[in-house]
């Protein structure tokens, strides 16, 4: 369905105002193809049916994956429901609530086996604006991946509390500054995905959750030479619904973040090293 990207050369390099710019130069991007909009739930009755049909109007060529972790509140039987109306809509029954990045990684899989061009993780809760996707996906055009970013010039929060904004800042920035990785927003959810970008990514080392499954994704796309984009974003706080994010998943983003970034440097002064004694 769509051409294999060529893998740029270069590593990844920022012009300083957010955007990553890849030494990529005869580097030509194949078609995107169809894309499809992974959006995993978990208790978003209140949310599906609104997320799914502003997808829908805004992108109308793109299709939908709703991945239910078995919600209680009838979500998955909602998700049927608008699956039955439109035939680019599909449904993943989950066993259980397993997590974010778990249900992201079994909609990768399944979009992958379909032979979708592009995949795009986007929140059930509205908090990702659909309306906003036609800007991701211009850019993927020509990159690897596309992060939605509240952190570069033209981002935005709405209805944050200070101290929410401080987490999420104070997150982005320990990682990058940890992994030394040049992106602003490295803990957003709302990303578009080449289909060969996620098959060069080694989906199948990947553990994580939450925060840290989006910081992981993100380092190891830049750590393998991708072209990576950020777009501003307007990143709007859920009106229904409750949030998902937890003390938990602030822990494991703090140490994996930690563990990778102790890893890289012990990584690189065995390098050196081996380079002395050559």
């Amino acid at each position: 369905m769509v051409d294999a990207c060529v893998r740029p050369e270069g590593a990844a390099v920022n012009d300083g105002d957010g955007t990553l710019e890849a030494k990529a130069q005869g580097r030509q991007f194949g078609p995107l193809g169809t894309a499809l909009v992974i959006i995993p739930t978990y208790n978003e009755a209140e949310n599906i049916k609104k997320i799914v049909g502003r997808v829908r109007k805004a992108v109308p060529e793109a299709h939908v994956l709703i991945a239910d972790d078995n919600s209680p509140d009838g979500t998955g039987k909602l998700a049927d429901e608008l699956a039955a109306e439109d035939e680019n809509v599909r449904v993943m029954h989950r066993k259980g609530k397993e997590g974010l990045g778990a249900a992201y990684l079994a909609g990768f899989r399944w979009g992958l086996e379909h032979d979708y061009g592009v995949l795009v993780e986007m929140d059930a809760d509205g908090s990702h604006q659909p309306e906003e996707l036609p800007r991701l996906l211009t850019a993927l055009k020509s990159a690897d991946l596309v992060l939605g970013s509240r952190w570069v010039p033209g981002g935005r929060v709405v209805n944050w509390p200070k101290s929410r904004e401080f987490i999420s800042r104070g997150g982005s920035l320990y990682s990058r500054l940890a992994l030394d990785l040049p992106l602003r927003d490295i803990t957003g959810g709302y990303r578009a995905f080449r289909a060969e970008t996620l098959k060069g990514l080694g989906l199948e080392e990947v553990a994580s959750q939450g925060y840290c499954f989006q910081v992981d994704l993100a380092r190891r796309a830049v750590k393998a030479g991708y072209h990576v984009v950020e777009v501003p974003i307007t990143f709007v706080e859920r009106e229904l619904g409750d949030s998902k994010m937890s003390k938990d998943i602030l822990v494991e983003a703090l140490w994996r973040v930690t563990a990778w970034g102790a890893g890289d440097r012990v990584a690189k002064l065995k390098g050196k090293d081996k380079d002395k004694d050559k």
